[in-house]
């Protein structure tokens, strides 16, 4: 006998999967971000001119935004539209920066 989740059908366990799921993905997307904020505090002002992209400050000013919209706004849940724009930012942070060769 497997026990069902109240009113819906679906056993826990499928329940249970997908919530932790979420949870990691939530956490790897977390993690991203971060990395890109250390990244982008560690990293020198005059790497950002020679890659011809934004300024460290405005780098430091949308990773930390996109930081606590991950925390605050979309409350963990990696799939809220703030979540996502950040984890875009942070990629494309990540692209132009580490993945430059300059």
């Amino acid at each position: 006998m497997s026990r069902r989740f109240v009113g819906l059908g679906y056993p826990a366990s499928v329940l249970e999967i997908q919530s932790n799921l979420t949870l990691l993905l939530s956490l790897v997307l977390f993690a991203v971000k971060a990395l890109a904020l250390v990244d982008c505090v560690a990293r020198p002002a005059d790497r950002f001119r020679a890659v011809d992209t934004l300024d460290k400050s405005a780098w430091l000013v949308i990773l930390i935004l996109a930081l606590l919209a991950h925390v605050f706004i979309s409350g963990w849940n990696p799939l809220g539209i703030f979540s996502l724009v950040g984890t875009v930012a942070a990629l494309v942070y990540l692209a132009q920066l580490r993945g430059s060769s300059a």
